[in-house]
């Protein structure tokens, strides 16, 4: 053998190892992010039998939770990169990474009591924003029991972070299921009053998730401390003492990604209202549609996070071409998935949107019809929102996150929103116009990044390394 065909089947080794390492990493990250979804989708079911105006206060209140929870979520975010690089630095290191778990579990508390403030008073905030008195009421009496959940969910997530960087993430997907069942079987029993219990409607729909979450972290407690392989790390020892540098260097590592993630979120919940002017069918037709999306988003959501982690520990070792394979890798997984996706939506349109509506009724024809078009931008939207997940993850491995903030700010709500409503409301292309401002805003984040990838070496984090 040559001692090209050495390096060749050498480097095919690595390859072939950080895929198989990738996939261990982020199957389980994917189930658990599924699991997210699954609760978010038994409290609309169910409550939608409750009558329709209790579905549209749980949507409203819905709206306006989601917003600084995923603002909150993406501080705890912070926890990954900080604690990947870590591990990837000095593999059996123990007090660097509990000073993180506890700073994390520190900057959870100082983000929930803003946002329990805000909650506290949603119905005031929903009749200043102009919505009917009684839908707001309604909404308020569900945030007010919903809003409890927002910490222990915020714990949770800074414990799975942990586990998820010593790349043993399994824990976390068996307790986001168990979370799963006690949502469902709280849902059933609080909302509709069985087993002895009251009739609750909308406010124990809201207590049933907040017990469901409670649950998922004390499941995360149980984990940490009787597991022999974290239990070592003695995470909750002294919580109460302060570590000011730590707490500085999370949120400023967090506050990019949390600005990031809440400009896609608001920019999905401005393209719902501009689907709601354009009329009822065209916004019935969006909420199918971008169902489907958030359902297939969650595979490459699990890759980002397992490029985080990945590319974390390489960044940790000071290797440069396995921080390359690793995000490599995770890029060709997140965007092989979803132009897999996309290619369904363009062949199989009646197939998927049967699941959410009868196609065949002639009162859904408008709908059907309109939802026919947005698959087919929304499967040219699927490859670039999954391609700027995964470059999003991959840069944070880096700790690289500001400039990405910036990016995601400029394609969001600079071009995407913009170009949106230009076609939307001038130029006559209704819902179809709204879709190809999110596809175009989504593609130029998805451009920058990956170009600020190639570049990587340019980055203060390459500079950084000895």
């Amino acid at each position: 053998m040559t001692a090209i065909e050495a390096d060749a089947q050498a480097s095919g080794k690595l390859w072939r190892e950080e895929i198989r390492a990738t996939l261990a990493l982020a199957w389980p990250l994917v189930l658990t992010n599924l699991a997210q979804t699954a609760m978010t989708a038994t409290d609309v079911m169910i409550l939608g039998r409750v009558g329709p105006s209790t579905l549209a206060a749980s949507a409203l209140g819905a709206n306006l939770y989601f917003a600084p929870l995923i603002f909150g979520l993406g501080l705890m975010l912070a926890t990954v990169p900080m604690m990947a690089r870590e591990v990837g630095r000095r593999r059996n290191s123990v007090r660097d990474l509990r000073r993180t778990v506890r700073q994390g579990l520190w900057v959870a508390v100082l983000v929930a009591l803003p946002i329990w403030a805000l909650l506290w008073n949603g119905e005031h905030i929903l009749l200043a924003m102009g919505q009917e008195p009684a839908l707001a009421a309604e909404a308020g009496h569900y945030l007010r029991t919903l809003q409890w959940g927002l910490l222990p969910f915020f714990f949770y997530v800074v414990l799975r972070s942990f586990i998820a960087s010593l790349e043993r993430p399994g824990w976390a997907t068996v307790v986001a299921f168990i979370g799963v069942i006690i949502n469902l079987v709280g849902n059933l029993v609080l909302v509709f009053g069985h087993l002895g219990f009251p009739e609750m409607g909308i406010v124990g729909s809201g207590l049933a998730t907040s017990i469901a979450n409670f649950s998922m972290f004390i499941g995360m407690i149980l984990v940490v401390t009787l597991d022999r392989r974290f239990r070592r790390y003695r995470l909750f020892g002294r919580f109460w003492r302060a570590d000011w540098q730590r707490l500085r260097q999370l949120l400023w590592l967090g506050l990019p990604i949390a600005a990031m993630m809440a400009f896609e979120t608001t920019l999905f919940n401005a393209a719902a209202l501009m689907m709601g002017l354009i009329g009822a069918s065209s916004l019935a037709a969006y909420a199918v549609v971008i169902q489907l999306c958030s359902v297939s988003f969650m595979i490459p959501l699990g890759i980002n996070q397992a490029a985080t982690v990945r590319v974390g520990i390489a960044y940790g070792s000071h290797d440069p071409e396995a921080i390359a394979r690793a995000g490599w890798t995770s890029y060709a997984m997140g965007v092989g998935f979803m132009a897999l996706s996309a290619l369904v939506m363009m062949t199989l349109p009646r197939l998927l949107l049967s699941a959410f509506i009868d196609v065949d009724s002639p009162a859904n024809a408008e709908v059907v019809m309109l939802a026919t078009g947005f698959l087919a931008v929304a499967a040219l939207f699927q490859i670039v929102d999954g391609a700027q997940a995964v470059a999003a993850g991959m840069l944070r491995g880096l700790q690289d996150t500001t400039i990405p903030m910036i990016y995601a700010a400029l394609g969001y709500w600079g071009i995407g929103l913009p170009l949106g409503v230009a076609l939307a409301f001038h130029f006559g292309f209704d819902g179809v116009g709204v879709w190809i401002g999110l596809c175009a805003g989504l593609a130029v984040v998805a451009v920058l990044l990956l170009v600020r990838w190639l570049r990587r070496r340019h980055l203060p984090a390459f500079r950084a390394m000895p």
